[in-house]
């Protein structure tokens, strides 16, 4: 097909949306690991041949999706497509190529018509063990972290390089599930490559060059258009967090021009002699991700909509660390860069821009003990995913226990112990603990959880807000830190660290609650007595917080 009417291109791009979310759904479907089958942690994707994102799927993080934006023209440099045959498939978990640790595993695989590469699908998820010390921050370089896999050739011709496969699983404390979780990012890549050359048949076409031209510009003009309507000047934001040990400064400058965005990180502080160091692919990932929720929101994230926005920062600051610095918990501070880059905005945006949140995921990874797998002991390895409250939004409240920026979904009780030997004895919202304003701050949650068996475990803690909670906006109040606790020790357990569970002990996990936006003053008596009846607020808070006597 040559001569192409917009209207057939609009058609055509809606399908490849429709193609790219089966492809997703392949992976969640053939996943082994819970934290992917259950929680999506996950990104799908389908590309043109020069390797520019034409459609993401909906379901999948931020982290994974921008990332994998870029990973796969990392991956088309590396591999010219004129020695590529069909059925190949090329992967790494190269943190600084993929998705900032090693853990998520990226694979881009060429689709051929009439024996050329017309695109590509790509798709990127978590596997939950890769041996080293584990999935938490005590590693002092990557290669404490465990196996990094440079970028190779997974599958060629359709036959699967067992030898790659035998690495992967003699690095790991889960081999079985490593296996199943590379065999359905395989599945996921192979079902985007034979729907997208499905649709390529009834369509007619011989390449993806009309509709990527089509796709790419639409969206950068709609993209340009919106930030056209931003306000021009510099607007600069920091924020405090908690840090390893000591706090640090995250900071940000954002420059809007007409012609795109420019972040840039400097003043940030330092590289962390600890593993919650962010690679810069990633920080971009999420602070693209946070301007892109304000700016032109309706417009399907692809290259085009991708463009104008140019993230930046000093080499060594801890928003853009180097190799061979530790990342396994990249996400803990990764994930605050929304925050940071809406702080920015909300100077330029006041009335759209809503408050600081949890925003990082408070992940339980958790596994055996040396010396229970010593004494013939259960060995598991599992990775929790639970998330606290949102920030109050400029008309509406905050949401409780929901994963924004991630969108990764909670864990399921159910589910986390039928899969590994624990009991999650509670599960619930934590009252009082969203922001006080005009618009209410979403509530974190309270998970209290112990062994099964007779038998201690492992928790690897790399979190955030502890000390420094989530701020409101316009005059909201914080929302509520976090807090983590061990029934019978007198001591909070800080953040970060390695944490033992012994026997007959309880972990009481509390994520935060997201700040307020507004002066409380203003917020609505019946929706003050709706939230106490609910249990969101007690009488006493509302008394104190409101005024309001209930």
């Amino acid at each position: 097909m040559t001569d192409i009417s917009p209207a057939h291109l609009q058609v055509m791009w809606n399908r490849l949306l429709a193609v790219v979310e089966e492809q997703a759904q392949t992976l969640i479907r053939a996943a082994f690991s819970p934290i992917v089958r259950e929680c999506g942690d996950i990104s799908a994707g389908i590309f043109d041949a020069r390797g520019e994102m034409l459609a993401q799927a909906v379901t999948g993080t931020p982290g994974h999706i921008n990332t994998m934006a870029e990973a796969v023209k990392h991956l088309r440099a590396r591999f010219p497509a004129e020695t590529m045959k069909p059925g190949d498939i090329y992967m790494t978990n190269d943190p600084w190529l993929a998705s900032g640790h090693l853990n998520d595993f990226l694979l881009m695989m060429p689709v051929f018509r009439q024996g050329h590469v017309v695109g590509y699908t790509s798709c990127t998820s978590h596997l939950v063990d890769l041996g080293g010390l584990g999935m938490g921050p005590e590693g002092s370089d990557v290669y404490d972290e465990g196996l990094l896999i440079p970028p190779c050739k997974l599958v060629d011709q359709g036959t699967v390089n067992t030898l790659l496969m035998d690495i992967v699983q003699a690095n790991s404390r889960e081999p079985i599930a490593n296996e199943g979780d590379i065999y359905a990012l395989i599945a996921c890549c192979e079902a985007g490559a034979a729907r997208l050359a499905a649709m390529m048949n009834e369509f007619d076409l011989s390449d993806l060059d009309r509709l990527s031209h089509y796709i790419i510009e639409t969206s950068r003009r709609g993209t340009l258009d919106a930030i056209s309507q931003v306000p021009e000047g510099r607007y600069i934001n920091e924020m405090t967090m908690d840090g390893y040990d000591v706090p640090l400064t995250l900071r940000a400058t954002l420059t809007v021009r007409k012609d795109g965005l420019h972040l840039d990180f400097a003043g940030t502080s330092p590289c962390s002699s600890k593993g919650i160091n962010v690679p810069l692919n990633y920080a971009a990932a999420y602070s693209v991700f946070a301007m892109r929720c304000i700016i032109g929101p309706d417009i399907p994230n692809n290259a085009g909509s991708l463009a104008p926005f140019v993230v930046t920062g000093p080499p060594g600051c801890i928003l853009n660390a180097e190799h061979p610095a530790p990342v396994a918990m990249r996400h803990t501070l990764g994930q605050m860069t929304p925050d940071l880059v809406l702080g920015c905005l909300h100077q330029a945006l006041p009335d759209l821009i809503p408050a600081e949140g949890a925003s990082c995921m408070y992940d339980l990874p958790m596994r055996h003990t040396a010396d229970a797998a010593r004494d013939g002991g259960r060995r598991f390895a599992i990775e929790l995913v639970h998330n606290g409250g949102t920030g109050a939004r400029p008309t509406s409240d905050g949401l409780s226990a929901t994963a924004f920026p991630s969108g990764v979904f909670g864990s399921q009780v159910e589910i986390a112990e039928a899969v590994a030997p624990i009991t999650i004895w509670r599960r619930e919202l934590r009252p009082d603990s969203g922001g006080a304003g005009q618009y209410r701050g979403g509530l974190g949650q309270v998970i209290e959880l112990s062994s099964a068996i007779d038998q201690p475990f492992l928790v690897f803690l790399s979190v955030e807000r502890l000390e420094n909670p989530a701020a409101g906006r316009q005059g909201g109040r914080s929302g509520a830190p976090g807090r983590i606790r061990v029934s019978g020790r007198v001591d909070d357990i800080p953040g970060k660290c390695e944490l033992r569970v012994d026997v007959g002990e309880r972990l009481i996990f509390e994520t935060p609650g997201g700040g307020g936006f507004g002066n409380p003053a203003l917020r609505d008596r019946a929706a003050i007595q709706s939230d106490v009846k609910r249990g969101v607020v007690t009488p006493r808070a509302a008394q104190a917080l409101y005024g309001v006597m209930t």
